[in-house]
């Protein structure tokens, strides 16, 4: 890989540890990498600390932005994007059209669950499926879509924008050790300027979001049975 490319990738993957680490709802950033592995140029490692098992649509919408977060850093720093951000654009382009037709998460579609089975595409026409929905139900899919598309990739560009000082270091580190884990990033990352929280969303203006909080959740007590030693049974005389 040259130096040109080496440049472009390590803007690219601190791209996306950047944005990930100023938005609120994402997992924490445990490695960035510009060494080539297999078709990847580099690659950025965000995982969660702990099991999930689901997902909310703030947590969703942090994922897109910091998808994009590479596709923003080339777009800031060269003018000119290259062709490394196409699987970031393929994951974000399916997890926005999931966002749409499966998990009900924007105010145009509501909670609906749109066509015959999870491949079916939105993006464009849709050859060779059945479908359950009109033609302005598709194009107005189509539109939902773009819509998140657009909006997460301002959100990143804008964060790479409010935070180039560190986005500069971290490419320097990157250039310099290829390898960066959790430890390195964090200290890289301790001015970035976060992003505030995404005002409430149910869905519709008239379901109002209470303003009570919900109950704690209780500690749990891991109660430790023991177990008290078996008495055999005295012999009477009628089980004789």
């Amino acid at each position: 890989m040259s130096d040109d490319e080496r440049r472009v990738t390590a803007y690219h993957e601190a791209g996306h540890a950047l944005v990930a680490h100023a938005l609120p709802h994402t997992d924490p950033v445990h490695k960035i990498t510009i060494m080539p592995r297999g078709r990847a140029l580099g690659y950025t490692m965000i995982l969660p600390d702990e099991d999930r098992y689901s997902t909310t649509r703030n947590q969703l919408l942090d994922q897109l932005a910091y998808s994009l977060g590479g596709r923003a850093a080339e777009e800031l720093i060269f003018h000119d994007p290259s062709t490394g951000a196409s699987n970031d654009i393929e994951k974000a382009s399916a997890l926005a059209r999931a966002m749409v037709t499966q998990y009900g998460m924007t105010e145009a579609i509501g909670a609906i669950k749109l066509g015959a089975n999870s491949d079916a595409p939105f993006m464009g026409r849709d050859y060779g499926h059945q479908r359950d929905y009109s033609e302005s139900i598709a194009g107005l899919v189509d539109s939902e879509i773009r819509k998140l598309i657009e909006n997460a990739h301002q959100e990143a560009f804008d964060i790479l924008v409010a935070n180039r000082k560190i986005l500069d270091e971290m490419v320097l580190e990157l250039l310099d050790k290829e390898t960066l884990n959790k430890e390195e990033i964090s200290k890289i990352f301790k001015k970035v300027k976060s992003v505030t929280a995404r005002p409430a969303w149910t869905g519709s203006i008239t379901r109002i979001p209470s303003d009570q909080p919900p109950v704690e959740v209780p500690a749990r007590v891991v109660a430790t049975e023991v177990k008290k030693p078996t008495r055999r049974k005295k012999a009477s005389s009628d089980d004789q």
